[in-house]
């Protein structure tokens, strides 16, 4: 199994059960190899995992989330790809938010900046592209921290209620909370 076949199996892991929660033992029983097997490839263990982990996903991301709003489309036709990355990396709702459980306890202070400027990156290339539109810059930063509080929220009330319905109705609404009088 190459390396980066065994970040993929390791990735819910981290989703499911945050950094304190991905202990040896899951990781272990998540990727089929034995703890030594793990250590050879991760020399430095979890936290080298958790840095792995979240390095595969922020190239995901940047593929999927990023690159289309970086594109020459229209604002919306960009919004809209955007919202179809997001639709998939959390499987329609299915999947827990990589940034809610890994920005808590041990984690939050192994990997706060790395969140923070992903955050910040996704908010600032929104921004500018509601501005794009003619939107004043303050109330374009206001609608993609908005649109961010959405999905997070909505992900947040899928993981409690077990209903995949209010996050479906958050991205649908994406395009809207950031470009509406458009």
């Amino acid at each position: 199994m190459s390396k980066e076949q065994v970040i993929a199996k390791l990735i819910p892991v981290f989703r499911h059960y945050g950094y304190e929660g991905a202990t040896m033992s899951r990781l272990s029983e998540a990727t089929g190899l034995k703890k030594a097997s793990l250590y050879h490839h991760f020399q430095g263990g979890k936290e080298q995992i958790a840095e792995a982990v979240l390095e595969y996903i922020g190239t995901w991301i940047e593929e999927n989330v990023f690159a289309p709003l970086k594109s020459d489309q229209a604002p919306r036709d960009r919004i809209l790809a955007m919202c179809r990355g997001i639709d998939k990396f959390y499987q329609t709702g299915q999947e827990p938010c990589v940034l809610s459980v890994m920005s808590v306890g041990e984690a939050d202070n192994l990997f706060h900046q790395q969140l923070e400027q992903s955050l910040k990156q996704w908010i600032d290339t929104l921004a500018a592209i509601v501005e794009e539109t003619g939107i004043e810059p303050q109330q374009a930063r206001e609608r993609a921290e908005d649109a961010l509080m959405l999905i997070q929220g909505a992900l947040v009330l899928v993981r409690v209620s077990n209903n995949t319905q209010p996050f479906q109705r958050a991205i649908a609404k994406l395009p809207q909370i950031l470009l509406e009088d458009q």
